[in-house]
């Protein structure tokens, strides 16, 4: 945004900021949470405090970085309510699960280390922070955060270097804030939000969370149905597939039923039901345009009724037969095999445009991500503290929130 559309839109701001930051009860506190969301949308290469101090001239640069890096209000209680604001503005129909990498040149920011990041497409030094997103077709917004803590900045762990404690006190890392699944932070920030009176809809992840056969049986232990994707190397069997037990002798303890075979890989069930079995389907308009016209997104598709088998499903039913899943695998034109994979536990009557609308809806969380850092400076922060991140995200969080809001309002010219 250029300084007039933000100062267009002040007056909304103000209202949106006198709500969402109610918990700052400190003199000043709320005022300088407002500059800093101005600053995040006016426009600027550089979103960290110092070139944004620059362009608000009612606000000194320490005064802007004391509010973010010192100043001990909480997070949490901001992002309560922009979940819950936000919720009631999307209406989402599934929350999106995913992380995004922070790439960084030293090791001094807290939990920076070498690691994989989608960002980046490789290892490399960097945070990762894990979000949910709530989503709709129209719209989407991040709801929660927590950042990942690799085990080398945990003193717990063997891989943690000797000067771990001193790292870690420099970087103001909580006691509590040890080395944990990013599949784990998922978890925990949905049963987070439930504990803020929100209600999942449905869960979206990809497939470094959707293969995880705990993540799965963690949200079917919630009761929280699911489209996520998998690796095609995930196995399961045909729903057709039996338990079986063999003959008994008569003497000793009656053989248990049970899966004699390996389950093949999901990939190998898409293979043997052959290219023939995949039909097209349409999800949604896309962003390019043929003739004029959005081009639609369209692909074909393979819907098969399955038992994942992998051995968390196997100790949670032991004893009784695996339960019965969606198998949803994308098979583009041109490729030599299928590309994605999904499992979902929505009923057998759901329909196939509405499974593949589900499992495609993970773009919003990719578009997401590329506003927040392109647009609002999400990777800009320049500080070096736990405490300054979290205050950081949350504050871009509202920040896309408030701009959300106004694309959403059919009275009011939609920002850039």
């Amino acid at each position: 945004m250029d300084v007039f559309k933000v100062e267009q839109f002040r007056g909304r701001l103000f209202d949106f900021t006198t709500d969402v930051f109610a918990s700052l009860t400190r003199v000043g506190w709320r005022e300088r949470g407002e500059c800093y969301l101005r600053g995040l949308m006016l426009d600027g290469k550089r979103k960290s405090i110092q070139p944004m101090a620059s362009r608000l001239p009612e606000v000194h640069e320490q005064a802007l970085n004391h509010f973010v890096t010192v100043s001990p209000w909480d997070p949490v209680a901001v992002r309560q309510r922009l979940a819950q604001k936000m919720s009631a503005a999307i209406d989402p129909v599934a929350w999106v699960l995913d992380d995004t990498g922070y790439l960084k040149s030293g090791d001094a920011s807290p939990c920076v280390a070498r690691q994989y990041t989608g960002t980046a497409g490789k290892v490399t030094n960097c945070q990762i922070g894990v979000s949910v997103h709530l989503a709709s077709d129209e719209a989407s917004c991040p709801a929660n955060w927590r950042l990942f803590v690799p085990e080398r900045w945990d003193p717990a762990s063997s891989k943690a270097p000797g000067d771990v404690a001193a790292r870690r006190r420099r970087a103001g890392i909580p006691d509590h804030a040890r080395h944990r699944e990013k599949w784990r932070l998922g978890l925990d920030m949905i049963d987070e939000m439930i504990r803020w009176g929100l209600t999942p809809p449905l869960i979206v992840a990809d497939a470094g969370y959707g293969e995880i056969g705990a993540f799965r049986q963690g949200l079917e232990d919630r009761q929280i149905p699911y489209v996520v994707q998998i690796a095609s190397t995930v196995s399961a069997y045909s729903e057709a597939t039996e338990r079986s037990a063999p003959p008994y002798s008569g003497h000793g303890r009656r053989p248990v039923p049970a899966y004699r075979d390996a389950a093949p890989s999901v990939k190998d069930l898409a293979l043997a039901a052959g290219r023939g079995a995949f039909r097209a389907v349409t999800w949604r308009e896309g962003s390019k345009r043929r003739n004029g016209k959005p081009k639609l997104m369209r692909s074909p598709f393979l819907f098969l009724r399955v038992r994942p088998a992998g051995a968390v499903h196997r100790r949670a039913h032991r004893g009784a037969d695996l339960p019965i899943r969606w198998l949803i695998v994308e098979w583009p034109p041109g490729e030599t095999e299928p590309t994605k994979y999904w499992f979902s536990d929505l009923p057998a009557t759901t329909s196939r445009a509405t499974l593949v609308r589900l499992a495609k809806l993970r773009w919003r969380i990719e578009n997401d991500y590329r506003e927040l850092k392109d647009g609002l400076g999400l990777d800009h922060y320049e500080g070096r503290t736990w405490h300054g991140w979290h205050h950081h995200v949350t504050l871009v969080s509202a920040a896309h929130a408030f701009l959300t809001l106004q694309r959403l309002d059919p009275k009011a010219q939609a920002p850039a």
